[in-house]
């Protein structure tokens, strides 16, 4: 008989907070969402609420550092754009993210918003 008031109360926490999975798909959902609108700036809040939740889920950073980078572009935020291409590839190399940071860099550069890869140079940084 106690069951019952026990697992409504479980889910209604549950519902009410939401485990940290739900919350950063859910966040990384509205990001994408509001990138189809171009709503960069809620792009930008929608991606810290992802990185706040997802400390412990690494496999997730690479995306949403590839959003960050596309909002920057979209933003006509070339430099800061690049240079976040260029983490990805420095801190992700093996990741399908660091080939599409390399060939938006790529992109960049042939339109001339980027100098040459021999001048620009990035350190990864460690957390």
């Amino acid at each position: 008989m106690r069951f019952v008031p026990i697992a409504a109360l479980a889910l209604s926490v549950l519902s009410v907070t939401g485990c940290a999975r739900w919350s950063m798909n859910h966040h990384l959902n509205n990001a994408y969402s509001a990138y189809d609108r171009g709503n960069c700036e809620q792009v930008m809040l929608e991606l810290s609420k992802v990185e706040r939740s997802s400390r412990a889920r690494q496999y997730v950073w690479p995306e949403v550092s590839m959003m960050r980078g596309q909002c920057l572009e979209r933003q006509k935020l070339f430099i800061d754009a690049a240079q976040t291409y260029q983490f990805i590839m420095a801190s992700y190399p093996q990741s399908e993210y660091a080939y599409r940071a390399r060939a938006r860099l790529e992109t960049l550069q042939s339109l001339g918003h980027y100098p040459m890869r021999s001048t620009a140079t990035v350190r990864p940084t460690q957390f």
